[in-house]
């Protein structure tokens, strides 16, 4: 009879974790471009933050979670009075960046939205800076936080191109924790053995299921998931800066390790190594392409997929506005990923609910030639029952080729077309969009409704004069990149 036994030699890091800490460690960001959009993104976020200020969903989830708490040189939460530990600050900071759907996304086999990580790298940042200063030390400067963006964009992004997590039922903020932990650990000094340590703890994790996005689950936990994610990667690398070992084959580990745990299930997206095995594929090398590529939600508060079928409903809105009681039937015709994770049929139970709904994020443009964080409502909702009449008319057609060019690196498009069809027999034209007005391709037009999308953000937290010396600050990149993270933070105090 022969002994079964496991074989205990200690292996190396897993390769995919040695790239990460390597990458994080040693490379140097050259592209202006990955510098000048960084500083647009963290505009973007930070007002996207403010705005989710006004609902109080969202603002019930913030503070200390012990009223009183005093934390000395304390993480502040922008547009708030908070002064919390860098943990809780990060969760705070991820939540009302994510709780409106309106910052950046990257679409690939995974999608995301990789601003999510300035939860943890600004909340580590200001916390540093100001211990720093505290104890007569240079502070830190915004150029090292738009230098980790850009980092954890590079590392959640090209992480994604070509895994997809979510079919295999986990959701994308896993890619959170993986980047806010590569670049909160760096940020407070990590060598490269305290880094790998950390990374292997933010994968063999617990990791978020997608159940909270989908019918007829979905819920707020969406809202929050990616604080959460941002909030436990600053812990893991403080347990690592601590000391704690790390897991060196937590990937690729038989039985136990996540590939064979998490990442078995039949999936086209993944690539298969000889024997079988699932394992990721990296395609190209980090370094600042998904920064430079950014998609921006400029024009709508909604699940990217949409963002360009609500631009076509906005521009048939004179179409159709006085004609809704004759419409018949209303052709959507999308791409794969769009129908697979926001088309729904039937009754949408909350905010979260309608934000992911292809045909409710179609239908409001269409009738009122907009589409605002407000109108996802339960009372906005409730007053106008026209926007499910309209839904329950909506026919939703793949078009193979947008699905196609959705993929292609050097198109990404997220192509929508939508058709209305009126019951005398006459129709509108086929309004299609096939990249959003926050796709790199229309940067030139995009980059001036970010800034008025900014200003307005900003407007509704803080008096006019507060709001244009944030405004213009944040216009001068070389000014931006030197001042100290502490005094920026300081500007969004309430």
């Amino acid at each position: 009879m022969s002994a079964t036994f496991d074989l205990n030699e200690r292996p190396d890091y897993d390769v995919v974790l040695q790239k990460i800490a390597d990458y994080v460690l040693t490379y140097r960001i050259d592209s202006d471009e990955a510098w000048s959009t960084a500083r647009y993104c963290l505009m973007d976020t930070l007002g996207c933050g403010l705005l989710a200020l006004r609902f109080p969903e969202c603002t019930k989830h913030l503070g200390p979670l012990v009223e009183g708490t005093v934390v000395p040189h304390g993480s502040r939460v922008p547009g708030t009075s908070f002064r919390l530990d860098p943990v809780k600050a990060a969760w705070d900071i991820g939540c009302i960046v994510r709780w409106l759907d309106y910052n950046d996304t990257w679409l690939a086999a995974e999608w995301g939205h990789p601003s999510d990580n300035l939860g943890g790298i600004l909340a580590v940042a200001d916390h540093l800076s100001q211990k720093r200063v505290a104890a007569g030390h240079e502070p830190l400067t915004m150029r090292t936080v738009l230098e980790s963006m850009i980092m954890a964009h590079e590392i959640q992004g090209i992480l994604a191109l070509e895994n997809s997590f979510n079919r295999v039922g986990l959701d994308h903020v896993v890619l959170v924790k993986v980047a806010s932990t590569a670049v909160t650990s760096r940020l407070m000094g990590a060598d490269r053995e305290q880094l790998l340590s950390a990374l292997s703890h933010a994968w063999v994790d617990g990791q978020a299921l997608r159940t909270y996005r989908h019918a007829p689950n979905a819920g707020s936990r969406k809202s929050w998931a990616a604080g959460d994610a941002t909030s436990r990667a600053v812990r893991l690398a403080d347990i690592a800066m601590r000391g704690e070992m790390g897991i060196p084959g937590v990937l690729t580990a038989p039985q136990w390790g996540f590939y064979d745990v998490l990442f078995t299930k039949t999936n086209k997206d993944q690539a298969l190594k000889p024997e079988g095995k699932r394992q990721f594929s990296l395609p190209q090398p980090f370094g600042s392409y998904v920064m430079e590529n950014i998609l921006f939600k400029i024009s709508f508060p909604a699940e990217f997929h949409a963002q360009t079928a609500a631009e076509a409903a906005v521009r048939l809105h004179p179409q159709v506005k006085d004609r809704l009681d004759e419409i018949d039937r209303i052709v959507i015709t999308t791409h794969e990923s769009a129908i697979r994770i926001i088309s729904k049929q039937g009754k949408l139970a909350n905010a979260a609910d309608r934000d992911h709904c292809l045909q409710y994020m179609a239908a409001v443009p269409l009738i009122f030639g907009n589409l605002q964080a407000e109108h996802y409502e339960d009372s906005f909702h409730a007053a106008n029952p026209i926007i499910d009449t309209l839904r329950e008319k909506m026919e939703i057609i793949e078009d193979e080729t947008y699905t196609r060019e959705y993929l292609e690196p050097d198109k990404r498009s997220i192509a929508n077309a939508i058709q209305v069809f009126f019951k005398d027999g006459s129709s509108t034209e086929k309004v299609a969009v096939e990249y959003p007005i926050g796709h790199r391709r229309r940067r030139k037009e995009g980059i001036p409704l970010l800034e008025e999308k900014f200003k307005a953000n900003l407007a509704t937290r803080f008096p006019p004069q507060q709001s244009r010396r944030i405004f213009e600050l944040c216009r001068e990149q070389k000014v931006l990149e030197d001042m100290p993270v502490e005094e920026f933070v300081g500007l969004f105090v309430i």
